[in-house]
């Protein structure tokens, strides 16, 4: 058992990133995964200890001990204390596995900036005149 959650920060503008963001929501019933949106206005990289280039370009996590972990040893973290993910934790090290798995998401990483962005209702910066508000 962990004495404090995984601090995951995630891409909320990235539709995927966040679809993926709510479904470890709904599976974590414990309060095991903590969630900080790196698109929010008022988030600052350097008061989490994070650079902002950085973060914006690879998944980051911080563990219970402190630690960062970044790209799939990101996800191999929340898989770890997320119920019913903890086989595919293990899977994930596994020696074949986990170099096709950086494969993977280093291609994700690369084209993820060039996905569509989430717009937020009253963001004046994406959408100027709210015809993205849903």
């Amino acid at each position: 058992m962990i004495s404090s959650p995984v601090t995951i920060y995630f891409d909320g503008a990235c539709p995927l990133c966040s679809r993926e963001i709510a479904h470890y929501r709904k599976k974590d019933t414990a309060g095991r995964l903590r969630y900080v949106d790196i698109a929010s206005p008022s988030f600052d990289a350097a008061a989490h200890g994070l650079d902002a280039k950085r973060v914006q370009k690879l998944m980051h996590v911080q563990l219970p001990d402190g630690k960062f972990a970044t790209g799939v040893d990101a996800f191999i973290a929340i898989w770890n204390v997320l119920p019913g993910y903890e086989v595919m934790g293990k899977v994930a090290k596994l020696p074949l596995v986990k170099p096709l798995l950086h494969l993977a998401y280093r291609a994700f990483a690369a084209v993820r900036p060039h996905l569509p962005k989430r717009h937020k209702p009253g963001d004046k910066t994406s959408c100027p005149d709210d015809r993205c508000a849903v």
